[in-house]
């Protein structure tokens, strides 16, 4: 059994293997000679004080000891093997078709947008001509949202599966192995591509299917139980259909609603996305020690109770770029992401101002729609206020809470442009009433953080699904369909590319654990 310690070190000897395994060693109350090998298992940053520290866990295998590799990706051929239809090509459906590939079966993948490469295109037309492909942009293709919106891999849903196997097929198929020792674990939107093709091709060469510009449009279900989805104008029998398509698929939601599948409103979150230059947030940070060549881009995590509503920072992308996330044209949307290195000059995160069914104006117990309407109706409205294109409505922070419409403005990595707005004029008074709040208190808590020179761009509004799709919690399966396994961010089961693969991977589990159950 390996023997784990917890050392400090400063950043500058992070490189230096001699040194770290001393101390651990020392710390473990052992000599080189009793070992037979060594890792540093986990690495986060301790920056509650100056000088600030990298608090490593490192891993000791004592002699005689082995230490495990990482388990690779163990396909099968399943070209003829039992077909399972995968409704989406975001982390939960790739998750799921190579967990299928594995179990023995067949995955049949559908994604309505377009593979990595071609996606590009349609990202560059929203960023560029303000042009909203909505089957293809940074909702809707390849990879799902979280290829072109950061990459972040870090999850607090420990209970939902292992966290540890979904990490290690991120490594399989290329990525850095240090996602598996950074506390708060990032690929980066550059990087990512290669690796979601790399995914997709494996899944081919086991003799799976990936079918791009491929939309469901209507499923056949009889005695309870789902029979046929039509793709595009094609009907096509299956009785396993996993229904991982996002939290941007508005479409499914009335789909489901039409053919009297229940779906029910969920708590969702939405405000503003806030960009400060990161070179400030370092330094509120790493408490002056911010020109550290060897510490990273600092990330912060903010949340407070205000007037009965949580609000708190979400997807904080340190070195990163605001993103257009529209997914139909008469409406704007902001997301965050950072390249690997995370070295763009500014610091963004979403603002959130957590949101019941219940609070809002037009609830109803039995109207799903509740939070969706709300959510589309923000998203218009900030559309319509900065002049009906991909501009966003924006105001410096501190004009914001003082009501005072921004005359000018620090340079902003939003490309398609901002507009001038008072945003208290624009977001309904349950938002922009708590968000105002926070922002002071969020200042008392990061000296420095409440600052004009932080530009406020609206809306944040798809952070999570505003409906969930409810499922028997022993069978995955729809509470009302057998079959119909709902699955991921989409559904209300994921909160971000992990949880989402994570929760693939069970979705095909319990298909498996279904069959195993009949044969007996």
């Amino acid at each position: 059994m390996s023997t784990l310690v917890q050392i400090l070190i400063a950043p500058q000897k992070q490189d230096d293997e001699a040194y770290v395994l001393e101390l651990a060693l020392e710390k473990a109350k052992l000599r080189r000679a009793d070992i037979s090998d060594w890792r540093i298992r986990k690495r986060s940053i301790d920056a509650r004080r100056a000088p600030v520290k990298l608090n490593l866990q490192i891993e000791l295998w004592a002699k005689g000891e082995t230490r495990e590799l990482i388990p690779e990706f163990l396909p099968k051929q399943v070209s003829e093997a039992q077909e399972i239809a995968i409704i989406g090509a975001g982390p939960a459906g790739l998750y799921a078709a190579l967990r299928a590939i594995e179990a023995g079966f067949k995955p049949i993948v559908f994604e309505r947008g377009k593979d990595v490469r071609e996606r590009r295109r349609d990202l560059a037309a929203i960023n560029k001509e303000q042009i909203v492909n909505p089957e293809s942009n940074y909702c809707f293709g390849e990879g799902g949202a979280g290829t072109y919106s950061d990459g972040k891999l870090y999850t607090r849903s420990k209970k939902r599966g292992n966290v540890l196997k979904a990490m290690e097929w991120f490594v399989h198929f290329g990525a850095d192995p240090d996602i598996l020792v950074d506390a708060h674990p990032h690929i980066g939107t550059n990087k990512l591509p290669k690796i979601i093709t790399a995914m997709r091709e494996a899944i081919i060469e086991a003799g799976g299917e990936v079918h791009f510009n491929s939309k469901l449009t209507d499923l056949k279900i009889e005695n309870h139980s789902i029979t046929a989805i039509k793709v595009n104008e094609n009907w096509l029998p299956f009785s396993d259909v996993v229904l991982a398509t996002g939290h941007s698929a508005r479409d499914i939601f009335y789909l489901l609603y039409d053919k009297k599948v229940k779906i029910e409103a969920k708590p969702f979150a939405i405000g503003v996305r806030v960009e400060h230059q990161q070179q400030l947030i370092d330094h509120i940070q790493y408490h002056g020690d911010s020109d550290n060549p060897y510490l990273p881009p600092s990330s912060y995590a903010l949340v407070e109770q205000v007037d009965g509503l949580g609000v708190y920072s979400f997807c904080m992308c340190p070195g990163g770029i605001i993103a257009p996330c529209a997914t139909e044209q008469e409406e704007v949307v902001t997301n965050g992401w950072s390249p690997s290195k995370r070295n763009n000059p500014y610091a963004n995160s979403g603002i959130v101002v957590s949101v019941e069914p219940k609070d809002l104006p037009n609830y109803k117990e039995d109207d799903p729609f509740v939070c969706l309407n709300f959510q589309k109706d923000v998203e218009r409205i900030c559309w319509e206020a900065a002049g009906k294109t991909q501009h966003v409505p924006a105001q410096r922070m501190i004009d914001f809470v003082n009501g005072t419409t921004s005359v000018n403005f620090p340079k902003t990595s939003y490309q398609p442009g901002i507009t001038s707005v008072d945003l208290n004029k624009v977001l309904p008074p349950l938002l922009s009433k708590r968000l105002k709040k926070a922002f002071v208190l969020f200042g008392k808590k990061m000296k420095g953080y409440y600052t004009n020179e932080a530009v406020l761009h609206a809306p944040e509004s798809r952070t999570s699904s505003p409906i969930s799709i409810p499922r028997n919690p022993e069978t995955l399966e729809h509470i009302e369909v057998n079959g119909l396994y709902p699955c991921g961010e989409g559904a209300g089961y994921a909160g971000g590319i992990i949880s989402a693969a994570i929760d693939g991977i069970n979705c095909v589990d319990a298909i498996s654990k279904k069959y195993a159950e009949n044969i007996q």
